[in-house]
Parts: structure tokens; C-alpha cells; sequence
């Protein structure tokens, strides 16, 4: 794995940056709570120190019996006033931890809410599919999606607690030093270590969550398939549990052995620092006491003295502690930023060509395409063209490159070489997301949303989302009214075992067979109607005969007068395409009508006799299964 950003050192201008970005996210979220929480944060650090201060006055009027050297005029020798001020104090502070517990979960939750957006608006953002099979860019995205909210929402708290506890330390030293100014100065340089071990560890600590990251999308991946139905049934079947629950402990141990590298060395590291602490408190507070027998100061000095050295030692080392969290999360904040800053693998021209109708052709022109720069070629120098209104069938074994040609046309990929021309326009010259509105398909790996019927076909056009007239066309169209009908809640039924049929409902979704959710695909393909080009990809393999040749009479009139790119393993759903493309390694190696290619003997010959043979009778008269194996 590649050297994280998030993971190195991270620069004073860098770490200031960050966080002027997560107060910048906390203003745009909750401004009002953001400027509440500041105010309070403010009174939040002077309170201890006017505590203490209060207790001083306290004790020194009750020792003289009256008015005390130190003692504000208004104060002195009225001890019943200093303990309402001091009860005063103590209220405050009491309302102030509820205050900030809400106003900061004001913040929390905006912050949340806009980070979300902010970060999967990005993703969304990105156009292609090679980020989302990029190992790599997969960590970043595991590690921004964990410290999206967290992230900003620690280094906000962490600010602000910085500045409570920034004016905790300034106010009891200004008790102290009044005291002491030598204790004062051996108190702080006492903490200052431990801020620079701090934040030495938790460059190691997000070092290691960033070596870890691998190890941990298995984990995910791991406990994922303990809980996903298709898989239950395999594990169930081939008794894989034990061997997947195994794999999972390990990744889970090696894990936790990083996490427990880096606690040892928080533990080796710290106790000897809290060790010093507690000497310079323990030899100040001696020194202060015999001074005090000796009549150098008061009881109260002495009160303030002892409240102080404990406040600036917990404060110092409260600041610490919050400082270390806040540098922890600015680094894993480098993850979000990365993410949100992600630019499309498929860039688009500053000023892009329009995506006019198909008049002409889509034209692939000396096509090489390959995943990774040091990848096998998986397209080698292929030139098709798919005339508007016409047909062109795509066939030939697994790994001929059928897929990576489909996703191609779709633009989910560039071409590595060579280009792809709509209407003789560069499509790399379009805006993508126009380009794709011109454009309908039914994948073979079709999505099967825990949506309702309805959301699930409209999805295929969201502009005619509430034209249920459309909606249902759509699905009569597909085949798929007949069952729709008699689901319980008919096309307001949630196809899901995991969510309620309604929010304040306790009845439980319903799920459909595989070829019932082809025809839900096929009923969104179809809801995007007038479109140029359609993408067929395996639209019929799990329907049964019947309803195979329903749906592909159906097909059949909705390409007339759309240019179709059809992929299929069913021979006899590709011989009416106008031409037919036969690919071997990545190279087309024959194209013409079906009759053309038969009498050529060639590649598609053989696998049409191939599949032929399935249906073929046998001695005794059945007629087995096609087998689909061959081609695909």
C-alpha cells in the first residue's frame, strides 16, 4: 500500500487549515448553537479559577475575623456574601455542563448531516468505476466514511475545549504566580513533555489505523457475508462458517496487536511523565505548607496555592490530552479531504460539445482498453459501429471482453487508446452525465433496491417519478404487472426482508424471485423512454421460456428505431440483430448477419451448434436444458 497522507507529519499551516475548514463545516451547520457554545466555553474556563479564588477570600476573612489583606473592599468581612457568590459559581458551572451537553449535540448533528452530504456528494460526483476498484482510494474512502462526522466534530470540541482550559491555565496562574512565581514556572515546563510525546503518538496512531486499513475492510467484508442471505445459503450448504469466522478472528487479532503496540507505548511513556507531576505538586504544596507555619501566608494563600498547582496540572495535562485527539483527527481529517477533493476519472471539457440526437452512428474506433497501466490488454484494437435505429449483437466466451466493451460505450471507463464517437464527435468531449441521459440499459448485474415497487421502476427516470400511469405502463411492459398485483400493498409494497413495510408498521417487506426482479430491471430500463442508444446485457437469463420469449417480443419493439447493443448467451435472441460481433481475446475476430456467420463456419458457428445440441432431443425423447456455460 502506497504512503498515506493523512499519516505523516502534519505542518502548522496544514493542521491550521483543517481547522479553520471544520469550524468553517461547524458555522455553515449550526452558526447560533456554534456562537452559544463559544460564549459558554468563555465563562465554562474562568469559573475554577474564580472558585478557588472566592475560597481564598473565604478562609482568609474567617481567619482574621473580619476584613483580610487581599480582600476586595465590597467583600470583606462579609463571609455570607463570598458563599452566595461561591454557590453562584457552582450553579453555573452545574447549568453550564447541560448547556454545552445540548449545544454541542446541535453541532454534532448539523455537522453530521453536512459532511454526509458534502462527502457522498463527492463520491457521487466521481463518473467512472475506476476510483471504486482502486484498493487504495477504497482505504481512504473506509477512513473518511469513520471520521467524516467524528473528525470535525473532535476537532471543534477539542478547540474549544482548548480555549476553556487556555483560560483554566491563565487564570490559576495568575493566582500563582502571585504565590510563587518559581513554582508557577516548574509547574508548566513540568506538563510541556507530555504534549510533545503526545502528539509523537498519535502520529503512530494514525499511522497504524492507515496499515491497518486493508486488514479492516476485511473484517467488514468477512462479517458482511455472515449476515448476507446469498451467502448464508453457500455456507450453510458447504459448512464454510467455521473457515470465514476463522479468517475474520485473524484479521480482528493482528488488528488489535497493532492497537496494543501503540497502548504500550502510551503506558512506557506516560508514567513516567505523571510521575514528575505528581513531585513538582507534592514538593510545592511541602514548601508551601512550612512557609505557612512559619507565618508567610495565609490559609487561604495556602487554599489557593493547592487549588491552583491542581488545576494547572489538570488543566495542562487536560490540554494535552485534547490537543493530542484534535492532531489525531486532523490527520485522519486528511482521509475526508482527500475524498471530498477527489476530482472524476472521467473529466469533462470546460466548455462541452451539446449530445445531439443519433442521427448517424456510434463508432468505436481502434479500441485498446486496460484496467491498470501494467494490465493485460483486455480490448485490443476493436472498430465497431452500432447504426442509429439498428442492432448489434455481442457474443463469445467468458473473458472475451463483452462487459469492459458495454461499460466503454456507457463511459464507466475512457479507452486506453483509440476513441468513441458519437455521431463522429468525440464522446470524451461531452459533459457525461448529458451523454448517459441520451442512453437506457438492462444490466445482467442488475440492483435490487429494498424499495418499494414503484421507487424501484421509476428509478429509471426520476423526472416522471410521480406519473404512476407511466410507472405502470413500464411494468405491463416488462411482464411484471401480473405479480406486482398481487403483492399485498401491490406497487406500494417494500421489496425487503430488512426494512418494515411503513415506519410505524411492524409488518415486514416481501422479497421476489430473481426473474421477477429482472422484470423490475427491465420495467426501469423501460421507464426511460426517446432514448438513442440501449444497452441489452443478459436481460432474459433467469426468466423461464415463456416469459423469455415475452420479454424479448417486448425488447424487440422497444429497440425499433434505437440503436441497440445487445449482449446475450441466447443464441436465438441475437440472431435477428443486424449485425453480429463475435469477440476472442479482446479482438473481434468476425462480424456479419447470422446467416452470413453460420456459412462461414467460424467461432459464432460453433457455439451456435454448441447450444443447439443442449436442445437437441436424446435417444429417449427429452429435451434438456440449453447449457449457458459456453458462452455468456
Amino acid at each position: 500500500m502506497g504512503p498515506s497522507p493523512a499519516s505523516g507529519r502534519l505542518g502548522p499551516r496544514a493542521a491550521c487549515a483543517r481547522a479553520l475548514r471544520s469550524l468553517e463545516i461547524a458555522w455553515r451547520a449550526a452558526p447560533w448553537s456554534l456562537a452559544s457554545y463559544g460564549a459558554l466555553t468563555v465563562a465554562t474556563g474562568l469559573l475554577p479559577a474564580a472558585g478557588a479564588l472566592l475560597t481564598k477570600w473565604l478562609l482568609d476573612t474567617l481567619q482574621f475575623g473580619g476584613p483580610a489583606p487581599g480582600v476586595p473592599g465590597a467583600l470583606a468581612g462579609a463571609p455570607v456574601l463570598v458563599v452566595v457568590l461561591l454557590g453562584a459559581c457552582t450553579l453555573v458551572g452545574a447549568l453550564a455542563d447541560h448547556l454545552a451537553t445540548y449545544l454541542n449535540s446541535r453541532v454534532r448533528r448539523g455537522v453530521g448531516l453536512l459532511v454526509e452530504q458534502r462527502l457522498y456528494g463527492a463520491v457521487n460526483r466521481i463518473d467512472g468505476l475506476r476510483r471504486f476498484e482502486d484498493p487504495a482510494f477504497l482505504d481512504r474512502l473506509r477512513l473518511a466514511q469513520s471520521s467524516a462526522t467524528a473528525a470535525p466534530e473532535e476537532i471543534i470540541g477539542s478547540l474549544f475545549g482548548t480555549v476553556t482550559t487556555a483560560l483554566t491555565i491563565t487564570s490559576f496562574l495568575g493566582i500563582l504566580v502571585t504565590v510563587s512565581p518559581v513554582v508557577t514556572a516548574v509547574t508548566v515546563a513540568a506538563a510541556l513533555p507530555s504534549l510533545v510525546v503526545q502528539l509523537a503518538l498519535n502520529r503512530q496512531r494514525a499511522g497504524m489505523m492507515w496499515r491497518m486499513s486493508p486488514r479492516m475492510r476485511r473484517q467488514v467484508f468477512y462479517r458482511a457475508l455472515t449476515l448476507n442471505v446469498a451467502a448464508i445459503k453457500e455456507t450453510r450448504l458447504f459448512g464454510t462458517g467455521d473457515f470465514l469466522l476463522g479468517r475474520m478472528r485473524e484479521e480482528t487479532v493482528q488488528v488489535n496487536r497493532a492497537e496494543e503496540r501503540v497502548d504500550r507505548r502510551v503506558v512506557a511513556t506516560h508514567a513516567p511523565l505523571a510521575l514528575l507531576g505528581a513531585l513538582v505538586s507534592a514538593g510545592g504544596l511541602v514548601w508551601m505548607v512550612t512557609a505557612a507555619v512559619r507565618g508567610a501566608f495565609t490559609i487561604g494563600d495556602v487554599s489557593a496555592f493547592v487549588a491552583a498547582v491542581a488545576g494547572v496540572q489538570g488543566a495542562l495535562a487536560g490540554i494535552v490530552e485534547t490537543l493530542s485527539r484534535a492532531y489525531q483527527s486532523l490527520l485522519l481529517m486528511g482521509h475526508y479531504d482527500d475524498v471530498v477533493g477527489t476530482p472524476t476519472d472521467l473529466p469533462s471539457p470546460a466548455d462541452p460539445d451539446p449530445v445531439e440526437p443519433l442521427r448517424g452512428e456510434v463508432r468505436l474506433e481502434d479500441v485498446w482498453f486496460r484496467y491498470t497501466d501494467d494490465g493485460p490488454w483486455v480490448l485490443r484494437g476493436v472498430s465497431l459501429t452500432v447504426p442509429a435505429g439498428g442492432s448489434l449483437a455481442l457474443v463469445g466466451l467468458n473473458g472475451a471482453g463483452k462487459s469492459t466493451l458495454v461499460k466503454i460505450l456507457c463511459r464507466m471507463y475512457d479507452p486506453t487508446r483509440g476513441r468513441v464517437l458519437w455521431d463522429g464527435v468525440d464522446i470524451r468531449r461531452m459533459d457525461v452525465g448529458e451523454l448517459r441521459s441520451r442512453m437506457s440499459a438492462v444490466f445482467q448485474d442488475f440492483m435490487s433496491y429494498d424499495l418499494p415497487v414503484r421507487e424501484n421502476i421509476a428509478l429509471g427516470a426520476l423526472d416522471a417519478a410521480d406519473d404512476d400511469g407511466r410507472v405502470r405502463a413500464a411494468a405491463r411492459a416488462a411482464g411484471a404487472d401480473g405479480f406486482v398485483a398481487d403483492l399485498p400493498h401491490g406497487y406500494d409494497t417494500v421489496l425487503s426482508r430488512v426494512f418494515y413495510q411503513g415506519e410505524d408498521d411492524d409488518e415486514s417487506g416481501v422479497t421476489l424471485s430473481g426473474g421477477q426482479w429482472q422484470r423490475l430491471a427491465i420495467a426501469r430500463s423501460l421507464m426511460r423512454e426517446g432514448r438513442d442508444l440501449l444497452i441489452v446485457d443478459e436481460p432474459t437469463s433467469g426468466l423461464d421460456p415463456q416469459a423469455e420469449r415475452e420479454v424479448q417480443d417486448r425488447l424487440r419493439t422497444l429497440r425499433r428505431g434505437t440503436a441497440t447493443v445487445m449482449v446475450s448467451h441466447r443464441m436465438g435472441s441475437v440472431r435477428e440483430a443486424d449485425r453480429i460481433a463475435v469477440l476472442e481475446e479482446g479482438r473481434i475476430t468476425e462480424v456479419g448477419r447470422h446467416g452470413e456467420l453460420m456459412a462461414r463456419g467460424g467461432e459464432y458457428a460453433r457455439l451456435f451448434a454448441l447450444q443447439a445440441e443442449g436442445y437437441a432431443e436424446d435417444g429417449a425423447g427429452r429435451r434438456p436444458d440449453a447449457p449457458e456455460e459456453a458462452i455468456v
